[in-house]
């Protein structure tokens, strides 16, 4: 973790008297920048993504400064408010008693709360506008979590903007709710609304509380990738040509162009480009006959039909074209990592188009990603854009996709060959399953576990049959659910089998570590069991690896299942290697154990194919075979190391 300063305890005294000034201000500013950009990046709203987060909390902080050299009160006086003397000490006060800091922070969030208002209704001009600022040609984003922190930003998400405040306040700046108080009523926010963040905070507990620390919401401790750089190229060819069709006729450029009528949430054309045009005209959308798939080859994206009640809606489906070529900046866009989301080559095919919840809902497939536009019923204000990259779908990964989540539920389109849907709980395999209507591909809704927050009880998959056999597909929060399997890495099974369920049933709730990360397959492979040490029965070893669409990002989780106990735990994660895949079929991972009389002991095991086990470290020790047990302390560490068949080695999952 990046940034380590706490704030301490505030100095005695009165905060509403004190003056600041600027170069006390920029001391506390330059001192806690760590501390300030986190509070800031978790009070902004989630909307636009984590990387405009990340740029907007730097910009927010960097304009904390007072704006003179004159001295400026640490907190703006209250009409109507109690006395310099009758406020409590600490709202006023940052580390160190520093009121530099607090005045500081007290910009700080007052600035994010109102970044979070409509433009309009900002009371400061001053703030940034929201596609500003940029980075180009890099994305930046804090590093990923785990599912405790995943459910703490779901949970922040769904606060109001003063509930995040008085959240970030009371567990990250351990203030008492008086002091809380004090400062959003400095930031603006009126009696009853501080009264209702205090409530909204209220339902965070003390454990998620201590997560805001979490590196997932350093803020300054980012992981750049670059941005779409084949759009970036397009973009750099369109400015050239823009500016050389200005130099020569820029008065027919400011000319309203025709077309098929109003764009909806689409920015502004500003150049006219016969083969982008092209792209955006609905009367060219690759529509596929409902009987192709019959006849050909191919189980993938390309030969579903076009469905749905609005696929003849000219004008939503102009919308939905415009948007993907050029979103406005109100809308909503997401992707799945890996995914490009520049506008389509060329006209894209058509999926479906019509009302899902209360949305317009169109899907499309350009042959690489799929698109899905969504926009209210009753206009185009708050409409989304989402992308998923599918290329190389075949079978069971083209088998559903998601039209629409509400109220914790999600909907899918299935492929035309699908013949029946159903529900299952995968923590559950004895439980069978509950068959879902199918209306014209489209399923009704089943309870999505993408959302879902808390103790894992339950996971829900959808079952698809077709005839080829059974599949199980998990909702992870795309656009696409993945495909799960089961067996061998070099030769994974359907997880639809008996054996298969049983095998996912404890482990089901890991599923929860791969949300969001642009999965296409998770294969669960339980590699081997081992005897307890006490008598009291055999633990089972097994090994998860979710792949992505992209090819990196891959997480492999190693889980441990006692006799008696509902759900296993994962003992070692790692991300981007092979072990446990096709090419390196092979997984080591150990475990402190302690029996039921007291006693401790470290446990390791590799799969089938290792011969030997070594412990070194903490605790040292050695055994033939691919078990090992050792007896030890509470708190021992250790690293492992295996040796194959072939005499490879091979080291422990940490």
């Amino acid at each position: 973790m990046q940034s380590q300063d706490v704030a301490p305890r505030p100095a005695p005294g009165s905060s509403a008297d004190r003056t600041v000034h600027v170069e006390q201000a920029e001391a506390a500013l330059v001192e806690h920048y760590p501390r300030l950009v986190r509070l800031a990046y978790l009070v902004l709203p989630a909307g636009p993504g984590r990387g405009r987060r990340v740029l907007t909390a730097h910009a927010l902080v960097q304009r904390a400064l007072p704006r003179g050299r004159a001295s400026t009160p640490v907190i703006p006086a209250q009409h109507g408010g109690s006395s310099a003397r009758g406020r409590r000490a600490g709202a006023g006060d940052g580390p160190g008693g520093d009121a530099g800091y607090a005045y500081v922070r007290l910009q700080v969030v007052r600035a994010a709360l109102e970044a979070g208002l409509p433009l309009r209704s900002r009371a400061r001009r001053g703030l940034l506008p929201p596609p500003l600022p940029q980075v180009w040609g890099l994305r930046l984003s804090p590093r990923p979590g785990g599912a405790d922190e995943l459910a703490l930003e779901q949970r922040l998400a769904a606060l109001s903007g003063p509930g995040r405040a008085a959240c970030v306040l009371r567990g990250l700046e351990q203030l008492s709710d008086a002091d809380v108080r004090e400062v959003l009523t400095g930031s603006g926010v009126k009696g009853a609304g501080v009264t209702a963040a205090l409530r909204e905070a209220a339902g965070v507990s003390a454990a998620q509380y201590a997560l805001l620390d979490s590196p997932e919401f350093d803020a300054c401790s980012l992981q750049a990738r670059p941005t779409d750089l084949m759009r970036r190229r397009q973009h750099t060819r369109a400015a050239l040509a823009a500016a050389a069709a200005l130099a020569v006729c820029g008065a027919l450029v400011a000319l309203p162009g025709g077309g098929w009528g109003p764009d909806g949430a689409a920015a502004p054309v500003y150049a006219q480009n016969p083969a982008a045009e092209a792209a955006l005209d609905p009367g060219r959308l690759v529509k596929i006959s409902p009987a192709a798939w019959k006849t050909s080859a191919r189980t993938d994206f390309s030969v579903w039909p076009a469905r749905g009640p609005l696929t003849g809606d000219t004008a939503l489906l102009r919308r939905a074209l415009a948007v993907w070529a050029r979103p406005g900046g109100n809308v909503r866009v997401s992707a799945t990592p890996g995914t490009p989301s520049g506008g389509p080559a060329g006209p894209p095919q058509l999926l479906y188009a019509g009302e899902v919840d209360n949305a317009r809902v169109v899907l499309l497939h350009d042959g690489l990603r799929i698109a899905r536009y969504a926009e209210p019923k009753d206009g185009t204000a708050g409409a989304a854009l989402d992308f998923a990259r599918v290329d190389g779908a075949t079978g069971a990964e083209a088998g559903a996709l998601v039209l629409g989540r509400a109220d914790g539920n999600v909907r899918y389109l299935t492929a035309p060959w699908v013949t029946k849907a159903g529900e299952r709980d995968l923590s559950k395999p004895g439980a069978g399953s509950m068959d879902l209507t199918l209306t014209d591909g489209i399923t009704s809704p089943l309870a999505s576990p993408a959302t879902q927050t808390g103790t894992c009880t339950t996971w829900n998959v959808l079952q698809l049959t077709d005839a080829l056999g059974t599949h199980l597909l998990s909702d992870l929060g795309e656009l696409v659910p993945a495909r799960l399997t089961e067996g061998r890495p070099a030769a994974p099974r359907e997880a639809s089998g008996a054996q298969a369920l049983r095998t996912w049933a404890p482990f089901a709730c890991s599923l929860a570590d791969a949300r969001a990360q642009g999965v296409r397959t998770v294969n669960a492979w339980g590699y081997t069991r081992q005897p307890l040490p006490d008598g009291s029965g055999t633990a089972a070893w097994a090994c998860t690896r979710a792949d992505t669409w992209s090819g990196d990002g891959s997480r492999v989780l190693a889980q441990f299942h006692t006799p008696g106990g509902l759900f296993g735990t994962a003992v070692a994660k790692a991300g981007d290697v092979p072990a446990c895949g096709p090419r390196d079929p092979h997984v080591l991972a150990g475990v402190l154990w302690k029996s039921k009389g007291g006693a401790w002991y470290l446990l390791a095991a590799g799969d089938r194919a290792t011969t030997s086990v070594r412990a070194k470290g903490g605790v040292t020790g050695s055994g033939q075979g691919n078990l090992l047990a050792l007896p030890t302390r509470q708190g021992r560490q250790a690293e492992l190391e295996g040796r194959l068949r072939d005499g490879r080695t091979i080291t422990g999952l940490r």
